[in-house]
């Protein structure tokens, strides 16, 4: 271990992280969280957590994607009294079918809210299907808990998740947007493990949670509303996928834009990005997600694992991202292996692996409507380069590009702040983009 990495620098950036992360969210709804399991082996299955019936698959899906396979009253976490009803809307929770990576059906959750507010512009009320941002690998993260779940502190157990979304679900409800929220593959369903950055499985569950949201009785949405996609971090990754998706998957939805915000369209690269960092954990939940997809994967990784190793990828298969950055904040994967390589360079070194990350990569498919890529330019966890490529590739592709750089100072290598400010900085410029694209204005591309 160089000094630099030792225990007083390891403490102090997650400090620096932590006061970081209280800052820009303490005020915001969140998660609550459970006491993480034993998962047997670097191919985890499904765990059990605490999370209500609601969430348990039949054994019965219907034929059609987005088609709904139940509902019930969501009660928000943060409300008020309103004339018309409870401001800022009125929530739905969501379970519908989707198609996963391998073309097998599964149900996904996820949540809609009416707005309490009126659509103030023309036409019809639109809706945002919006893709969250990392919210961890145990169910108990799902986004549509953390809409009714204040945010979750437990001490003793050393776990912390925040529902960071919230604060961007509020502000499109407040201008009359109509949401749905989705949980994605396997986050929150308690019948296998959640994908995390599967380009496909985000990518149908996003398009089909919008079409969830259009079949669902008693809403203000028409077959004309326009759909838009939101999307930060994994969120940008998943909306990335759609939009390369949308045109062979949900050719009916009238999508007018997309955000992509910090996408992690080259998973290579992102994986040197977060390895030491604070978000380090999300390397198992990356390996995790490709082991239940592929099962040969596993084996494979579990070859190069010490048992540090084993059980950081079991652990963090139930734990949120706050339990994560608690636990495994600036951990370096070279540490989790037999052989003390990164877990990067063993990426480089099997070709099985390495293909299948690069089957994930987003920018080699030509989107469906305008996009706006947006990376803050010191951003070191999702890093900036591949996110601008990402954008430069869709140009190439003929695409609707606008490529919105975000420059601002360093807050401290590895520490997520370089990766989460411009989360809530460009918060605003992106509802209005997509707000725009709503009320059929042109856009001013950014491509050459």
């Amino acid at each position: 271990m160089s000094p630099s990495s030792g225990p007083r620098s390891t403490f102090t950036r997650l400090l620096a992280t932590a006061v970081g992360l209280g800052t820009a969210l303490a005020l915001l709804p969140a998660s609550a969280t459970a006491a993480p399991s034993a998962v047997p082996s670097a191919a985890p299955t499904a765990v059990p957590s605490a999370v209500p019936e609601f969430y348990d698959p039949p054994a019965q899906l219907p034929d059609a994607d987005g088609a709904l396979i139940r509902t019930e009253p969501l009660a928000l976490g943060v409300r008020l009294p309103g004339p018309g009803g409870p401001l800022p809307g009125t929530a739905t929770r969501l379970m519908y079918r989707s198609t996963d990576a391998g073309g097998q059906p599964i149900a996904v959750t996820g949540a809609y809210i009416e707005p309490a507010a009126d659509w103030a512009h023309g036409g019809p009320r639109p809706l945002v299907a919006l893709a969250p941002g990392t919210m961890g690998q145990g169910d108990q993260c799902a986004a549509s808990l953390a809409l009714e779940t204040p945010l979750g502190i437990d001490l003793g157990g050393g776990s912390l998740s925040v529902g960071y979304e919230n604060l961007a679900i509020y502000r499109f409800l407040a201008r009359g947007v109509a949401v749905v929220v989705t949980d994605y593959a396997g986050l929150g369903t308690t019948d296998r493990v959640h994908t995390y950055v599967n380009r496909v499985d985000e990518g149908h569950a996003l398009l089909d949670a919008a079409r969830a949201a259009r079949a669902l009785d008693g809403t203000s949405l028409t077959a004309d509303s326009p759909v838009g996609l939101y999307g930060y971090s994994q969120g940008g990754g998943a909306t990335a996928a759609a939009a390369e998706l949308g045109a062979v998957h949900a050719p009916e939805l009238p999508l007018v834009g997309s955000y992509v915000g910090a996408p992690p369209a080259d998973l290579t690269e992102v994986i040197e990005g977060i390895d030491g960092s604070a978000l380090a954990g999300a390397i198992g939940w990356t390996i995790n997600g490709a082991a239940h997809t592929d099962p040969g994967l596993g084996a494979v990784i579990d070859e190069h694992l010490n048992d540090e190793g084993r059980e950081a990828l079991n652990g963090t298969a139930t734990m949120c991202v706050g339990d994560a950055i608690l636990r495994h904040a600036f951990a370096d994967t070279r540490d989790w292996t037999a052989t003390g390589r990164s877990v990067g360079e063993i990426v480089a070194a099997e070709p099985e692996v390495r293909a299948f990350l690069d089957e994930q990569r987003v920018g080699e498919r030509v989107p469906t409507g305008p996009v706006r890529v947006a990376t803050g330019v010191r951003d070191d966890i999702v890093p900036h380069a591949q996110a601008r490529q990402l954008a430069a590739d869709w140009c190439a592709s003929g695409a609707d590009v606008t490529y919105a750089p975000i420059h601002l100072p360093g807050l401290g290598d590895g520490t997520l702040l370089n990766h989460l400010v411009p989360l809530i900085t460009d918060q605003g410029a992106a509802i209005s983009w997509l707000t725009d694209r709503f009320n059929g204005e042109g856009t001013q591309g950014s491509c050459p």
